[in-house]
């Protein structure tokens, strides 16, 4: 009896899978009436690549939108590394080197561990991964219409 439960429904998964084959052939990949922010490609097609973002160079510092927002990269960071053997980001940003090269020194809470609040002689691991936070500011339409305002007293 388990034999012919079994056999029946192999057939009947066999049987489904030719019928799912078929219609794939008449419309493979399909978008199923969907539009994405890509537009209403289907996920098969390639496309031209979207051009790349342009980071203006020497903006300077850029303005907070929100209370604790982490400050934004006012430069483009292509090409740099940051994993757990390097930090391109230190080369800079460190307070050992900040000074020489112009740049803003990192916050003191980078230096100290998250539990304990223990002030480390380096970067506390959970805060040397940078781009984690800080991110550049591309010079780029926004995707989707928005009406976000800045927090009145950062204005």
């Amino acid at each position: 009896m388990k034999r012919l439960v079994l056999a029946v429904m192999a057939f009947g998964m066999m049987l489904a899978g030719a019928v799912h084959s078929a219609e794939e052939l008449h419309n493979p990949g399909g978008i199923g009436g969907l539009e994405s922010l890509r537009g209403a490609s289907e996920l098969e097609a390639t496309r031209a690549a979207d051009p790349m973002k342009r980071y203006p160079r020497d903006q300077g510092t850029i303005d907070s939108d929100y209370v604790y927002q982490p400050p934004l990269v006012p430069h483009t960071i292509r090409n740099y590394e940051v994993s757990k053997n390097a930090n391109k980001c230190l080369a800079c940003h460190s307070w050992k080197n900040a000074n020489e090269m112009g740049a803003t020194k990192i916050s003191v809470t980078h230096y100290q561990s998250p539990r304990e609040g223990q002030v480390l002689s380096d970067v506390s691991p959970a805060r040397y991964f940078c781009l984690q936070c800080h991110v550049p500011q591309a010079d780029a339409k926004p995707l989707v219409e928005n009406d976000f305002q800045r927090v009145d007293a950062l204005r």
